[in-house]
Order: structure tokens, then sequence, then C-alpha cells
């Protein structure tokens, strides 16, 4: 179902453009993805996928521009962090809440997308992806609800749904459970480990040294499908 360089970013063969939703998916993913667009549309939500398909190359990027202090860093509230105030274990810890490390993010796989109704706001308006958009009076409650009652039909689940003492919830990450759930079985920490080897990856040392319980609390601590 997925090689070694598929699940770590480092090909692309497992995915195709979706034009309708310009994104890009596992090729397995597109036809529930697209059936839920039809479906969310007639309960009147506009739903837009915001980030799709990842390389390694860009996950490294997004890495190395949070450890430089060039891309915002959030805590576990999603309150901005003064990057100078970090020391490296800090620094680490919190791109981890929020970025996932290159070679283990769950959009190298083509199964996962960030989604929003772009019908509940103004075509300026900068989506944030931060959970307060999804609840109360935020923009994206009423996705986020409707997501909740229907997006098992269609074989999609939030992994990131629950507080842990990894990534922290993002209601916006759906998955696709039928090709995520073995993906995940199939991203061993060996994979991984050989994925980072020669990754110009800022702190690849210290993370090198604490990986496999990066692996354990940032890769597999995640919530199963109808949990």
């Amino acid at each position: 179902m997925f090689n070694s360089l598929e699940l770590t970013g480092r090909a692309s063969t497992h995915v195709r453009k979706v034009h309708e939703l310009s994104c890009t998916v596992h090729c397995g993913a597109v036809d529930e993805l697209l059936a839920m667009q039809r479906a969310a549309r007639g309960a009147g939500i506009d739903l837009a996928v915001v980030s799709s398909f990842r390389d390694f190359e860009r996950q490294v990027a997004i890495w190395n521009a949070k450890f430089q202090g060039t891309r915002e860093l959030l805590d576990r509230d999603s309150r901005p962090l003064r990057h100078a105030s970090l020391d490296e274990p800090a620094l680490i810890e919190a791109i981890l809440t929020w970025s996932a490390l290159p070679g283990a993010s769950r959009h190298h796989w083509g199964t996962d997308i960030d989604v929003i109704d772009r019908g509940a706001v103004a075509a300026d308006y900068q989506v944030q992806l931060r959970p307060a958009e999804f609840r109360g009076t935020g923009p994206f409650a009423r996705l986020d609800a409707w997501l909740a009652a229907n997006m098992s039909r269609f074989g999609f689940f939030r992994p990131y749904s629950s507080a842990r003492d990894g990534v922290q919830p993002e209601p916006w990450h759906l998955s696709f459970a039928p090709l995520a759930v073995p993906a995940l079985g199939a991203l061993t920490l060996a994979v991984l480990q050989t994925a980072l080897n020669d990754a110009p990856l800022l702190g690849r040392e210290a993370v090198r040294a604490r990986l496999p319980e990066i692996y354990s609390r940032y890769v597999l601590d995640v919530d199963p499908p109808d949990s």
C-alpha cells in the first residue's frame, strides 16, 4: 500500500491532484473526499481543503523556519511564544506541539487534510487553523458539528481530537482511515530514522537523541477512528 519513500514524504507516486478541491491526496481517498464535499455542500457548507499532501522537503522547510524563529511558534493554548526565550529542548517541544517532524507527518501519506468552510468567512479572511475558530461562535463551528456527525460515513476521522501529551487537538485535521491506519502501522521507528539520516534538519542531533520518545508521543499517540 505504501513504500518507505511514500510514507516519509520522499516520493509522490501515491497521490494525485484533485482539481475540484485544489488539493493533492492519495489516489485511494479521492472519491470519498469528493463525496464528502458534495454532502457538505448539500448542508450549506463549502468544504475547502487548505492543506493536503506535503512532501518531506516542505516539512523540513516548515520545521527549520520555526527553529530559526522566522515562523510563528505557539504554546499548547495557541498563544504566541518568544523564540529567543526558548532553549533547544523547549524549542523542539514547541515545534512538535503543532508541526510534525519531517518524515513523520501524516500529510506525507496523502490521507490527511486540513479543512475549513470557505462560505463561512469573507474572501479576505486570514485562516489561522486554531481551535477557537471551530468552537462556540468561531466561523467554523458549524463545520465542526457537521464533521462530527458525518465524516465517518466517508471514512474520515480526527486523529488529533483529544488533549494529549503530544500533538494538541486540531479539529480541522481529517484523516482517511482505510489508508491512514495501515500507513501508521507501516511507519516504524526504523523507517523514520532512515528518512532523517541525511536530512538538513536544524536541531537534528537533539532530535535523533530523543527520537524514540518523539515517535511514541507525537506519531503513535493519536485518536483512533470512531473514538
